[in-house]
């Protein structure tokens, strides 16, 4: 399992000093951006469709059609196994052809989650994150559909998932739909290796990432070249982690 980098340990108890003050400790990736101004609190220029790509090659989050990573972790204090498939589905959102990816989360083979989320690559290498329809199966039999968003959509905004060429300490908002998503991420770390079950990850990439809807939780996401997220894990509350089993397409 990935230990918690010197850099997050020491970012968390900063933003936590930060957010006892009041103080806004993020701000939203600068370039172009998402659509109009909303309880997120920043006006953006429009989207603009022509300048995203059908491939999303970026290094550090590939996607492409067919591939699938398995995940074996904790949540929730049970044993969780997220399967991530790239599919060959389009989602056509503020005018951009997004490419559609299904994550459902097991334990014992029973679903507890399934979601479809919607990235897409402009022509700088940026992905973006627009949008994400989730459902948690609760015990009571019912659904709950929490977290889901749609870029444009109730003043929902998108996000950047994956800088172009990250570099510590680039911050960057990656979803915002007031009460509902709001992550944000903070790159800490951009080089050494993690040992997950998959095996050895060389040259990763650190974030630490935070959400305005759960103030004070924050979670460490480790991504290696040409896979994507190699492991995840809590470093507040509830030990949680997820890490990665298998990569296949």
């Amino acid at each position: 399992m990935a230990r918690f980098s010197l850099a997050a340990k020491v970012f968390v108890g900063v933003a936590a000093a930060l957010v006892g003050t009041g103080a806004v400790i993020w701000a939203p990736w600068a370039s172009s951006a998402p659509s109009s101004a909303s309880a997120c609190g920043t006006t953006y220029k429009p989207v603009l469709p022509n300048d995203f790509v059908t491939v999303i090659d970026n290094p550090y989050f590939p996607l492409p059609v067919g591939r699938k990573l398995v995940y074996t972790g904790i949540k929730d204090g049970q044993t969780q196994t997220d399967t991530v498939t790239v599919t060959d589905q389009k989602k056509d959102i503020l005018g951009v052809s997004t490419t559609v990816v299904n994550d459902v989360a097991t334990h014992d083979g029973s679903v507890l989650e399934k979601t479809f989320d919607y990235y897409a690559q402009d022509g700088d290498g940026n992905v973006w994150y627009l949008g994400e329809d989730t459902t948690a199966f609760l015990p009571n039999g019912k659904a709950d559909t929490s977290g889901s968003f749609q870029a444009g959509v109730d003043g929902a905004q998108p996000g950047i998932i994956m800088e172009a060429h990250p570099q510590i300490p680039d911050a960057y908002r990656q979803e915002c739909y007031a009460g509902q998503a709001e992550d944000t991420a903070w790159v800490v770390g951009t080089s050494g290796s993690v040992r997950v079950p998959y095996g050895n990850v060389r040259n990763v990439l650190t974030t630490l990432e935070a959400t305005q809807v759960e103030p004070g939780a924050y979670d460490q996401k480790v991504y290696g070249p040409g896979i994507g997220i190699v492991t995840e894990q809590s470093l507040t509350g509830p030990n949680e982690f997820a890490q990665l089993v298998s990569v296949t397409g």
